[in-house]
């Protein structure tokens, strides 16, 4: 079986990372005979320039992001005699936030969203791959990054659409529909880029763009 440092060269050519670990256990929603889940993500910097030169987005058809990462974090669990999960194509819907916090790696942040430790704000699950075998998994930072922060991601959106009790959705796309809104559609969400993990991530503001367009066509 592969170790962690062999999975961690593999994914390193497709930009991907591994972003958090689990034993699972009964309860945990993960695939019957699975000892250990990792969690992938875009390893930053270089994951947009990357994926955007990638046959998927070159045909012009819907979902270049989930489509590429079907392929490739597919192929990878084949080779690796593992199970591809994925945070779409639902429902019904794998549970990645509750597979996030309980990585150790990622917290539910003073605004509502997770913050993970390397990724901030800006965290993303591209997939995760379900291992028959139990690997030895890093000890997780002992505290958030939110610790000791100043927490500027709790006054940077101005729409105050996200809190501890809750995200405005219906607020927040208001704004996106006016011009004031352009630079966070442009730019990535305020909130997001106000937390200084997310500024020394290294990700793209194309990447965010694309995704902004995502959510709000």
């Amino acid at each position: 079986m592969a170790g962690l440092d062999e999975i961690e060269a593999r994914l390193a050519p497709h930009s991907l990372a591994v972003f958090g670990g689990v034993h699972p256990g009964p309860d945990d929603g993960a695939p019957e005979g699975c000892a250990t889940l990792l969690l992938l993500g875009p390893d930053e910097p270089g994951f947009w320039a990357h994926v955007t030169a990638e046959p998927e987005f070159a045909d012009g058809r819907p979902d270049p992001l989930d489509r590429w990462s079907r392929r490739v974090i597919g192929r990878l669990a084949c080779d690796l005699g593992a199970k591809a999960l994925f945070p779409f194509g639902g429902p019904p819907w794998r549970p990645f936030l509750a597979w996030a916090t309980r990585s150790g790696r990622a917290w539910v942040s003073p605004v509502g969203l997770l913050v993970h430790d390397r990724a901030g704000l800006m965290v993303s699950y591209r997939g995760a791959l379900a291992l028959r075998g139990r690997l030895d998994l890093p000890a997780p930072p002992p505290a958030p990054p939110c610790d000791g922060c100043a927490r500027p991601c709790v006054t940077a959106c101005p729409v105050g659409a996200l809190t501890p009790a809750g995200y405005d959705v219906g607020a927040c796309h208001a704004f996106l529909d006016t011009g004031a809104g352009r630079e966070c559609l442009d730019r990535g969400c305020r909130a997001r880029r106000a937390c200084p993990v997310s500024a020394g991530y290294g990700r793209r503001t194309e990447q965010s763009a694309f995704h902004m367009r995502s959510f709000h066509p």
